[in-house]
C-alpha cells in the first residue's frame, strides 16, 4: 500500500529550511544564501522512498511584515501549516524565540498539525549541555511530539527525519511522478537561480528590491537550445544601475552564473538575455505582486 505525506518546513528567516530542503530532496529545487528571507514562494520538494512519497514545503521565513509583499510572504508560511500532515520547525541553538515564532507555535497548536521540532546548525554548538538546554526548552512549549538537533551544513542526523515522519503518512496514490523532485515550473526555477545569483553578488538592501519575470523559454527546433528572456525589475533608478554594474560588468556576472546553472539543470545549452527595468516600490504594489505571481 503507498502511503504520501506533505511536511511543511517552518521557522524564522535563515535558519535553513531552503538548505534542509534541497538536503532531504537531494536537488537543488530552493535557492539558499546566508541573507534573511530569501524564499519569497513556497518551494515544493518531492522525495519517493519506496511506498511513501514525501512533499516538503519550503516556505517563507516568518518575520514582522514592512511590506505587502512581506505579508504575502507570512501569509504563505500560514496557509501551508494548514494543509499538511505534518510540519518541521527549525530553530537556531542560541537565542530566544521572537514573536513571529510564538505565532507559528500558537498556530501549530490551533491546528493541531503533528510537529517536529528540529535544532539546525549544532555544529555552532559550544558544548552538549548548551543543547540539553535549548532541546528542553521547546519540549515545555507543549506543542512537538519530538525534539532533535541536526546539522545540514555537516550532514549529520538530517536521515533520522524521514523515519520520525513516516507515522504521519497518509495512504493513498502518490500525488507526483516516481522520479520527480520538485513541481515547480522549469521557468519559475529559471527565476530563482537569477534571483539567487543577485542576492549573493549585490549589497544587501538590492535584491529584496528585485523581481524576476521569465517573458520567453522557447526549445529550438533546429539545435539543442533553450532561448530564455528574463525581466529584472528594480524599485529604484540607482538599483538598476547597480544592477548593470560599469560598463554592464555586473548583469553580466550574474547572467553568466545563472546561464550555467541553468544548463545544469535543464540539460541543454542555454541562450539568456537579460533586460533590467524598473517598478517603483512594487513590493507595495497589489496589481505588480500580483503579476509577479505572489499570491494574496
Amino acid at each position: 500500500m503507498t502511503s504520501s505525506i506533505f511536511v511543511a518546513l517552518v521557522g524564522r528567516p535563515n535558519v535553513g529550511k531552503s538548505s534542509l530542503t534541497n538536503h532531504l530532496v537531494g536537488e537543488k529545487v530552493a535557492i539558499v544564501t546566508s541573507k534573511p528571507q530569501t524564499t519569497r514562494t513556497r518551494i515544493t520538494g518531492i522525495v519517493t522512498r519506496g511506498e511513501v512519497q514525501y512533499v516538503f514545503l519550503d516556505t517563507p521565513g516568518i518575520h514582522r511584515a514592512r511590506t505587502k509583499l512581506g505579508q504575502r510572504m507570512g501569509k504563505a508560511a500560514a496557509d501551508s501549516v494548514a494543509e499538511v500532515d505534518a510540519a518541521l520547525m527549525l530553530f537556531e541553538p542560541y537565542g530566544e524565540l521572537n514573536e513571529s515564532e510564538e505565532q507559528m507555535i500558537a498556530d501549530l497548536k490551533a491546528k493541531k498539525v503533528p510537529a517536529i521540532g528540529v535544532i539546525n546548525k549544532i555544529d555552532t554548538l559550544k558544548n552538549s549541555q548548551d543543547f540539553e538546554l535549548r532541546k528542553k526548552q521547546l519540549e515545555q512549549l507543549g506543542v512537538f511530539q519530538t525534539v532533535v538537533g541536526i546539522s545540514v551544513k555537516e550532514d549529520k542526523y538530517c536521515e533520522q527525519l524521514f523515519e520520525l515522519l513516516q507515522p504521519y503518512t497518509v495512504e493513498g496514490p502518490h500525488y507526483f511522478p516516481e522520479d520527480a523532485y520538485t513541481d515547480m515550473p522549469e521557468k519559475a526555477l529559471v527565476a530563482e537561480i537569477l534571483r539567487e545569483k543577485m542576492l549573493l553578488n549585490l549589497r544587501d538592501e538590492i535584491p529584496h528590491g528585485i523581481a524576476v519575470t521569465v517573458e520567453r523559454f522557447k526549445e529550438r527546433t533546429d539545435k539543442d537550445l533553450i532561448d530564455i528572456d528574463v525581466n529584472i525589475y528594480c524599485e529604484r533608478k540607482s538599483h538598476k544601475g547597480m544592477v548593470i554594474g560599469k560598463g554592464g560588468q555586473m548583469l553580466k556576472k550574474i547572467a553568466t552564473q545563472a546561464r550555467m546553472d541553468c544548463e545544469e539543470f535543464l540539460g541543454t545549452k542555454v541562450n539568456l538575455q537579460c533586460w533590467v527595468k524598473i517598478k517603483d516600490d512594487w513590493r507595495d504594489n497589489d496589481f505588480l505582486l500580483n503579476n509577479f505571481g505572489f499570491q494574496k
